[in-house]
């Protein structure tokens, strides 16, 4: 059986991470989504949270429905390793995602020899991105349409805090 993982703030999680793992699905025996902290971002849900309405999503959908989600508590290669997993999915929405990604690719097979497999993404989502989703969501703006459902009303309970 092959494992592997979906690494991810999820701040909030979007219809294109939900491309992402179902196509990961398709490929792995076995999925796991890890919530991650990322130092270099200021999160506006709670790793609880974060993790709540990743579950609640890929519950919705018979495609992801066996799909766990678990909680990132440090090294993304230490947790790959605890899981079980042969490699790292990520998806790619254009060449800014590959300028980023590729180093941490090359730094996790560097430590432990995990490999990442990169996935372009669906062009329906190549403009959705978590950062862009919160800022619409900051301004009053409709992001009900980029998220899975009950997510958009999470964000704007999270902003009235």
């Amino acid at each position: 059986m092959t494992t592997a993982v979906c690494p991810g703030s999820f701040d909030p999680i979007t219809l294109g991470h939900l491309d992402i793992v179902r196509r990961a699905r398709r490929m792995f025996d076995d999925v796991v989504v890890g919530v991650a902290r990322n130092a270099s971002k200021s999160a506006l849900l709670s790793p609880a949270e974060r993790v709540g309405l990743a579950r609640a999503a890929l519950e919705a959908d018979p495609e992801t429905a066996d799909v766990r989600v678990e909680e990132v508590p440090g090294l993304l290669v230490e947790f790959c390793r605890d899981v079980g997993a042969v490699a790292v999915v990520k998806g790619l929405r254009g060449g800014a995602d590959f300028d980023s990604e590729l180093p941490m690719a090359l730094m996790n097979r560097h430590l432990t020899g995990l490999e990442t497999v990169f996935v372009p993404g669906d062009q329906r989502y190549a403009h959705v991105a978590s950062s862009l989703v919160k800022d619409i969501a900051r301004h009053g703006g409709p992001v009900d349409d980029l998220v899975p459902p009950g997510v958009a009303d999470a964000l704007r309970a999270a902003l009235a805090r």
